[in-house]
């Protein structure tokens, strides 16, 4: 698997996440603190299963860093909290931790 791979099959991880849309909502509001694993990187930003919320997936974008940070690598462990719900998408906005991404 290279950095831009999907660890799962992503029509069904998309199914899942869609499913269990307003229970994630609910599970992590704007401004929870998160951690988690980043399971796949982006030059966009990284993706992260979010500890405790299993059909949930969250997205750091690279917009959303400190300045000179670098993307945290597949399997490493992360922290930060919840900017915003992107329902669109089903996606969990993360804003890393400082020391999280890199700088």
């Amino acid at each position: 698997m290279n950095e831009y791979s999907w660890p799962d099959n992503g029509v069904e991880a998309g199914a899942r996440y869609r499913a269990a849309w307003p229970a994630t909502c609910r599970a992590l509001p704007v401004g929870s603190p998160v951690t988690g694993e980043v399971v796949g990187r982006r030059p966009f930003g990284v993706f992260m299963a979010i500890d405790n919320v299993p059909d949930a997936i969250g997205l750091a974008e690279i917009t959303a860093m400190p300045p000179g940070a670098v993307l945290p690598s597949i399997g490493t462990r992360v922290s930060g909290r919840v900017v915003c719900h992107a329902g669109h998408n089903h996606q969990v906005r993360i804003e890393l931790d400082a020391s999280e991404a890199g700088t």
